[in-house]
């Protein structure tokens, strides 16, 4: 039997999980998570990187280009490219050796962690991927031609990957605001993590370097993450 108490204190998200299956059970609704366990929670630090349309891939690195498997991903068909570009900001500043993840995606766009825009000299807006309207550009250069981004350079939004048997335990949806506490030589905890739910993925946080540097995220003794 799961207990609730973690340290001496209430396990929030325990006792939310217990009473949900209880409900359930009283309605002769299916079960959810029972009997399933806490979800394994895994957080990982996003770098820098861009994303690329195949028309974008084949102007860089020539007519025909695909994107090669350095490593994969955490998430199942996700991957870090073997392919590289350097990005150019205003005054010439420039980032070298920027990976592409793959696959390849409908838009163009980069992600950089805060301090990577202050040494672009760009003031990055943090907004969710995908959402690109109205963000500065760059330019960008492969081995085979170059392009000139005009919107796409955001800060990543720190979000939540989680499949939907993971919400329930939490008791949350897409677009809800969770919390995470990193516990270690830097205990930090950080505000505003967003759900993305999706039936294709596995319960992941993504914070940036930025983020993942303050709190010694490498070195942490544990991670909880809990509604707001």
């Amino acid at each position: 039997m799961s207990t609730v108490m973690a340290g001496g204190r209430l396990d929030r998200s325990l006792v939310e999980s217990v009473v949900r299956d209880i409900v359930r059970q009283r309605l002769g609704l299916p079960a959810g998570r029972a009997g399933l366990g806490k979800p394994k929670l895994v957080v990982n630090i996003s770098a820098r990187h861009m994303h690329v349309t195949q028309k974008t891939l084949e102007t860089l690195f020539g007519p025909g280009a695909q994107l090669t498997v350095m490593r994969p991903l955490y998430q199942d068909g996700y991957f870090a490219s073997e392919q590289t570009v350097t990005i150019i900001g205003p005054r010439h500043r420039t980032i070298t050796n920027l990976r592409i993840l793959g696959p390849v995606r409908p838009e163009d766009q980069i992600e950089l962690a805060f301090t990577d825009g202050i040494a672009m000299g760009l003031d990055l807006p943090v907004r969710m991927s995908g959402d690109i309207k109205g963000t500065p550009g760059c330019i960008v250069l492969g081995p085979k031609g170059h392009i000139e981004l005009r919107e796409g350079v955001i800060r990543a939004q720190r979000h939540a990957h989680m499949h939907p048997t993971d919400a329930e335990y939490y008791g949350v949806k897409s677009g809800d605001f969770m919390r995470l506490r990193v516990h270690g030589s830097c205990p930090t905890t950080f505000e505003g993590i967003i759900c993305r739910v999706s039936k294709d993925v596995k319960l992941e946080v993504h914070l940036d370097t930025d983020e993942g540097n303050a709190s010694d995220l490498a070195n942490a003794a544990r991670v909880e993450l809990e509604k707001m």
